[in-house]
């Protein structure tokens, strides 16, 4: 016993020897998170689960996950409400691979540190308060693919570093103070899909480097101040470029921009980036980053390689010293006639805890997922369908169900936006940065027949306008038994929460705002019920203000276009329970139990009616003052008499025509529009 009594001792000192220099290492990231934690959060509101003394590794720290070598590989914090800045310490973090601190109000500058995270994959500091410059030393970060840097108040040039990123292929600034020349360097980043510049203050030319990326899909640059003419070949995105409002930009073939003027010319070379000649006959070079490490390389599994150089040999003489140690115990406990094998397995019971043992690194918490979709891992439909009808087209818009649970925080309660009987609705941050809607429903409230929901699924990813909400993708989970449906997302909110405002509250929509939504929803309507070559005539059946959403500019989006074509027709008429509360159902559906153009209409003077009064329903009184053309009694009063009375006037008319009780004198959503335009520019 006295053999036995020092040799577990000493087995259990061996084994937590070698757990040491995970112990060290691990006090290194700690410090850095430590840090990083009172910068982020000063008030220590949200992040309490940053311990001094706990293990990052533990799934204890809030948004904190380690990679399979234990160090902290990514760090996830979307919406969490840090008022804080970003520390320089994050860059002791040297296998990080995702940071996520999008959507708080973090402030000051970013750190120039940050680019000695050379594994950074995905950085995402969008839609916070950051000032400052945009780091040249980003440059350095070769293994970024996705860079997030939209909505902040960002000053200065783009560096022309950003060129040197090879592995970029989504770029958003979108949305702060930026100024310069675009780098030509940016056509050097082969793999880039998405650039958006929007919303800045750049002036200059587009390069022409950046129409030669082939894998280029989205290119946006609006609202700057760019001039010149758009190279020709970006027309191959079609709807993928935006360059709107952009005062001497001009270009032949796009939608959104005016003709050039073939008598005016630019002198590239006068408005090229500083310090660059495109006269030259050599390309533009740049310094090549210093050599990098890498995680699964030499930085951090090999960086301590004389470390375990020195614990192998330990492990082999310890080995052997055990074995032979435990052979003569072996022999003193046979002739004692002791059971050795009992001692034994209590002996790794009792050892286990202390084994290393690789942890899986998930990154489940964050919008990781490839912008290549994996066909082979698709938890969807799969095959052809019962009608002929080929997957080839559907199949550009699959989701799977890990970009759906990534994008929503694993469906979580502080991601949901809405909850019905047989829906929800989900905000969602895709890999690109892009925001998305992610409506939930179950497969018992869809149609059973495969042709007829697949014919509605075609029909709601073919919808494109400007005024109807573009429906981004779908996806079926069969083991959650679920449909998703990606929707672009609008910031503003719907259209109910600016009505039944109190006087002098905030968010009060102003006449010029209401007037735009009124067209707007006219035009999504006219271009449902137009039947065009694309697409049958839509009747919606369901128009409200919470039917209708609005984007960053306040531009109206009608959502749900279509989707009865989806839903099994009980879920479609109980809908019809609160659109009838509401005032929009049209008074002959009580009697022919059919919806047409006409009831779409009548829902739409009801919108028009509230949208006037600011109110959510319409009472008889209202109505009357309508008729009688009486403004102070059901315009708005929260507009304090600032409105225009001869629109006014227009928009009266057209309610009342609209919500006409017999369905033959209302007039066409074209007749609505071509009424709509005869608005004066300037009224009082």
């Amino acid at each position: 016993m006295n053999f036995l009594n020092l040799f577990l001792p000493l087995c259990l000192l061996v084994l937590v020897a070698f757990s040491i220099p995970q112990m060290v290492h691990g006090n290194a990231e700690l410090r850095a998170l430590m840090d990083l934690k009172s910068s982020l959060d000063p008030e220590d509101k949200f992040l309490g689960s940053w311990t001094r003394d706990g293990d990052p590794c533990s799934g204890s720290f809030l948004g904190v996950e380690c990679n399979e070598h234990n160090k902290v590989a990514n760090i996830s914090l979307p919406g969490r409400g840090l008022s804080g800045r970003v520390s320089p310490a994050v860059a002791e973090l040297k296998c990080l691979s995702g940071l996520f601190l999008h959507y708080n109000n973090l402030s000051g500058d970013i750190p120039r540190e940050i680019a000695n995270l050379k594994e950074l994959l995905d950085l995402y500091l969008n839609f916070n308060n950051l000032s400052g410059t945009i780091p040249p030393g980003i440059g350095n970060m070769t293994s970024l693919q996705v860079l997030q840097l939209g909505y902040n108040q960002l000053e200065g040039n783009i560096p022309e570093q950003l060129g040197l990123l090879k592995q970029l292929n989504a770029v958003a600034l979108q949305h702060n103070k930026l100024t310069g020349q675009i780098p030509l360097s940016l056509g050097n980043l082969e793999k880039l899909r998405r650039l958006n510049l929007s919303y800045n203050k750049f002036n200059g030319i587009i390069p022409a480097t950046l129409a030669d990326i082939a894998n280029l899909e989205v290119l946006d640059v609006r609202n700057n101040s760019l001039l010149g003419t758009v190279p020709s070949a970006l027309k191959r995105l079609k709807e993928g470029f935006q360059g709107a409002n952009n005062r001497d930009l001009c270009g032949e073939g796009f939608s959104n921009l005016k003709a050039c003027n073939k008598d005016k010319t630019f002198d590239v070379s006068q408005i090229s980036a500083p310090n660059i000649s495109i006269n030259r006959n050599h390309p533009i070079t740049f310094p090549k980053p210093e050599n990098t490490l890498h995680c699964n390389q030499t930085l951090c599994s090999k960086s301590r390689g004389f470390l375990h150089v020195i614990i192998a040999a330990s492990v082999t003489t310890t080995t052997i010293t055990l074995i032979g140690f435990g052979t003569f115990i072996f022999v003193i406990y046979r002739r004692q006639r002791q059971r050795v094998r009992n001692t034994s397995d209590y002996s790794e019971g009792q050892l286990s805890p202390y084994q290393y043992q690789p942890k899986e690194f998930y990154r489940s918490s964050s919008p990781l997922v490839n912008l290549e979709y994996l066909y082979n891992d698709w938890d969807s439909l799969d095959g052809q369908n019962a009608s002929g009808l080929s997957h080839e087209y559907l199949n550009r818009f699959r989701f799977n169900i890990d970009e759906i649970e990534s994008a929503t925080q694993h469906l979580s309660e502080s991601s949901l936006l809405g909850k019905s009987k047989f829906s929800a609705v989900y905000k969602g941050v895709l890999r690109d940065g892009s925001l998305v809607a992610i409506r939930s429903i179950s497969v018992t409230y869809c149609k059973t027949e495969e042709v007829e929901f697949l014919k509605g699924l075609t029909l709601l990813t073919s919808l494109r306008h400007e005024n109807i909400v573009k429906m981004k993708g779908f996806c079926f989970s069969r083991s959650r038994g679920e449909w998703f449906f990606v929707y672009d997302f609008a910031t503003k909110g719907n259209l109910s929460q600016y009505l039944d405002k109190e006087d002098g509250s905030d968010h009060v929509l102003e006449w010029s705002k209401r007037v735009s939504i009124i067209r707007g929803i006219a035009k999504g309507i006219c271009y449902l019920h137009n039947n065009e070559a694309s697409k049958p005539t839509i009747v919606h059946q369901n128009i409200s203000v919470e039917k209708v959403i609005l984007d960053h500019e306040f531009n109206p989006l009608i959502m749900d276009a279509g989707l009865p074509k989806l839903l099994a027709n009980d879920v479609v008429f109980s809908a019809l329970k609160a659109s009838a509360a509401m005032g929009y159902l049209a008074p002959e559906y009580i009697t022919t139990g059919r919806f047409t153009e006409k009831s779409d209409i009548y829902a739409f003077g009801v919108i028009v009616l509230q949208l006037l009064s600011g109110k959510t329903l319409i009472g008889g009184s209202i109505r009357v003052a309508v008729e009688s053309f009486r403004f102070e009694d059901f315009v708005d009063s929260n507009l304090k008499g600032d409105y225009s009375k001869s629109e006014a006037a227009i928009l009266s008319k057209l309610a009342i025509l609209c919500t006409h009780e017999v369905p033959e004198q209302r007039p066409t959503m074209v007749e609505v529009i071509q009424e709509l335009t005869m608005f004066p520019a300037h009224s009082s």
